[in-house]
């Protein structure tokens, strides 16, 4: 599998208090569907497959949202893509590969979350490594 195209479609991201103290963040990841796509630029013996998905950060209680909407397009085995789109009429997708594009979708929209926290002075999400000073034995 191979990650051709990421996209956003759609960027919102809103704070409604300065309070947040007690603010608990929720985190939602959802594949709204999955489509076969034709290119002709690429001349490869893989299909190739176009994915919606949309991704949220929830600050509650009502501190502050993120949103996002966008498009990917993935490169995979023929077979992989019979099987991808047969068992998503039922909204299933084998694990292999929910596992690359959820990872996929993961890092890309994390790293715009992090941009967007930062500038509207929300906390971050997931915790930044940072460096402590050792302590010295006396």
């Amino acid at each position: 599998m191979k990650l051709l195209g990421f996209n956003f479609t759609r960027i919102n991201a809103e704070r409604n208090s300065t309070n947040f103290k007690g603010v608990n963040i929720n985190t939602k990841m959802d594949i709204l569907d999955i489509s076969e796509a034709k290119a002709d630029i690429f001349n490869s013996k893989e299909s190739l497959l176009n994915l919606k998905f949309s991704f949220s950060l929830n600050y509650e209680p009502d501190f502050a949202k993120i949103f996002f909407e966008g498009n990917t397009l993935v490169s995979v085995d023929p077979k992989i893509s019979k099987e991808v789109l047969s068992t998503w009429k039922d909204k299933n997708a084998p694990e292999a590969f929910n596992l690359f594009i959820l990872n996929s979708i993961l890092r890309k929209s994390t790293l715009k979350a992090l941009q967007l926290e930062e500038e509207l002075g929300i906390p971050l999400h997931i915790q930044l490594p940072s460096l402590k000073k050792d302590e010295i034995e006396n």
